[in-house]
């Protein structure tokens, strides 16, 4: 999915931020908007427009028998005389809305005024140098942007890749030692959402590998090293 198509962005964006993006998509919004601008752009833009409706709204003084209402549905029985329990039970609620207006504006403050979101890493996979050339320089050709939780991966292939109908491009991250742990397998002509878990934990760089239709049979690469990259320290 392109997340910087304009119309997506704001869709998204918009939902997020009136609260009817939820469960599994809320959080999967919130871990993509580190690596994705224009999410971010438009998360800021529908803050800009909601959250001073929060705060221009003028302040209600209820009548008294709605407080007493309220506490007589919740069992309050006051100490003082009656002559003076209307105003001191009066004042409690008013007490009690004041702190809760203060606590909404806070939010909103909060909410309108979110940290600067961390950069994602970006990691440069280029194509595998021949066996018998170590130290040739190869080409770019794929970049994976990774957020800088580690929670989620983006890739994207900067040249044209030409794969075979059947065979797949398969994902790898490389730890400093053991074996390679599969990402998915990835699209040669477009972007591809990864989300595999910590994708940096225990990785020093990543691989792409050929691979039989829907990546490698045994759970470990089977086909050649096509793009390697190493992660940034």
């Amino acid at each position: 999915m392109d997340y910087s198509r304009p119309e997506l962005a704001d869709r998204l964006g918009a939902e997020y931020v009136a609260g009817t993006l939820r469960g599994p998509a809320r959080r999967r919004f919130e871990s993509l908007l580190p690596g994705h601008p224009a999410l971010r752009g438009a998360v800021q833009r529908w803050q800009e427009r909601l959250m001073p409706l929060t705060v221009t709204l003028a302040p209600v003084t209820p009548p008294a028998r709605v407080w007493r209402r309220i506490e007589a549905r919740l069992g309050l029985r006051p100490a003082e005389a009656p002559s003076q329990a209307w105003w001191a039970r009066l004042a409690f609620w008013r007490v009690l809305s004041g702190i809760a207006t203060a606590a909404t504006l806070a939010l909103a403050f909060i909410v309108a005024s979110p940290p600067p979101a961390q950069a994602p890493i970006v990691v440069v996979l280029s194509a595998a140098a021949p066996a018998d050339q170590p130290n040739a320089v190869t080409p770019a050709s794929f970049v994976a942007s990774i957020s800088a939780d580690g929670r989620a991966m983006v890739t994207r292939p900067l040249l044209p890749v030409s794969v075979q109908a059947d065979r797949s491009l398969e994902l790898w991250a490389l730890p400093p030692s053991g074996a390679p742990r599969s990402l998915g397998v990835i699209s040669a002509s477009g972007s591809t959402v990864v989300r595999r878990g910590q994708v940096l934990q225990g990785t020093s760089a990543l691989a792409v590998t050929l691979e039989p239709p829907g990546g490698s049979p045994s759970g470990a690469p089977t086909g050649p090293v096509l793009y390697v990259g190493k992660l940034s320290s």
